[in-house]
């Protein structure tokens, strides 16, 4: 009887079989269970250092299903190191949310899409990452620094920052005074920002950090005083969420105004026009939306009122005086979420005082909170 023996595969073939397994798992795990994230910016401080690197829950609020199916493997926009895009767009997808074991909370870290970026699809806008503060339907506001949800005061992060104008009487040495407190972002004020703070002209330093560390500030005998900075409700901000000079408030001073929630009607008066005007035509699948100063159209009639098919959050960033978040560009839609941050695997400081402290020890498996 004859027999056939099995050919070996060549080694060639057997590095790209391994490559090509190596490829599909991870796409597979980093689609429905975790992906890697870097905090880029100090808009999370000190919550979230830059350099730290974390992973980001898809099981918490649910995978979603890829939108965009036409993609290079593990890219995102771009391809690794060049400005080509990894994607076509040709081809879009229905997006569904397969069940998750939790819902979005007030008070959750959350990666989502930057839902202004319009020029991607939803699945492929940048990841940003903030705290959430307002939950679909509440009625959110910002009063002195502190945000309220529904009238009650929302408990503000364990290590929130904010901005502080340190007076001293002499020059310090920053890198002993600041760094070795853990404050990474200063500037001398009055090198930098003689108009940040009218009418005060003492020497000093505007300072990032939070109100443990500003009382530590308070202890050297070479600082005359450490006062919070904040804009008085007068001020307006023009640059904030709507951008619409109906809604004279700043970023310390902020609302009130109601997160969308899906079933909500809203009657189209100008106030509304200019809140949610956006919503409408950019988040909500909506045809031929033209917004006007008095009157919203939908597939080219006039509405009066509108009612919501989905949820959408109020994010913020921790870091409060230097975060770009739904105070400047508005609502974040259900669709857009993509996971729960949930711990850091790596730190690295990306302005280390010596080789030695190039990595954040202390930081590593930290759960977030």
């Amino acid at each position: 009887m004859a027999t056939t023996s099995k050919k070996n595969k060549s080694p060639l073939r057997e590095w790209f079989d391994s490559v090509l397994f190596a490829v599909v798992a991870a796409t597979l795990i980093r689609w429905l269970f975790f992906e890697a994230f870097t905090i880029p910016t100090p808009s999370m401080e000190n919550s979230l250092l830059v350099g730290d690197f974390l992973f980001v829950s898809k099981l918490h609020y649910g995978t979603r299903t890829p939108k965009t199916p036409l993609q290079v493997p593990l890219t995102h926009q771009t391809i690794w190191g060049t400005n080509i895009p990894s994607y076509s767009d040709a081809v879009q997808l229905p997006q569904f949310r397969l069940p998750g074991f939790s819902e979005v909370k007030r008070g959750d870290v959350v990666v989502f899409n930057y839902p202004p970026e319009l020029q991607h699809p939803i699945d492929l806008k940048t990841n940003y990452i903030k705290r959430c503060m307002g939950l679909p339907g509440d009625q959110l506001e910002v009063r002195q620094l502190s945000v309220y949800a529904n009238g009650e005061k929302v408990p503000d992060p364990v290590r929130m920052e904010d901005e502080y104008f340190v007076a001293t009487t002499t020059s310090v040495n920053e890198l002993k005074v600041f760094r070795e407190n853990g404050i990474s972002e200063f500037n001398s004020y009055t090198e930098t920002f003689n108009d940040t703070i009218p009418g005060n002209d003492q020497q000093g330093y505007l300072v990032w950090t939070t109100v443990e560390i500003a009382k530590t500030l308070e202890s050297y005998d070479f600082v005359k005083s450490v006062s919070k900075v904040m804009a008085p409700k007068e001020i307006s901000e023009p640059m904030l969420y709507p951008n619409s000079n109906l809604f004279k408030w700043n970023r310390d001073n902020y609302g009130p105004i109601t997160v969308p929630k899906e079933g909500m009607t809203v009657e189209m008066t100008p106030q509304n026009i200019a809140m949610y005007g956006p919503v409408i035509k950019n988040y909500e699948d909506n045809e031929q939306v033209e917004i006007l100063d008095n009157e919203i159209k939908v597939g080219g009639e006039a509405i009066t009122k509108y009612t919501f098919k989905q949820d959408y959050y109020f994010m913020m960033g921790d870091n409060r005086h230097n975060s770009a978040d739904s105070r400047y560009w508005g609502f974040v839609p259900y669709d857009h979420i993509v996971g729960k941050a949930v711990f850091v695997w790596m730190s690295i400081d990306p302005n280390p005082t010596s080789f030695f402290n190039k990595i954040r020890w202390s930081r590593l498996f930290r759960v977030i909170d």
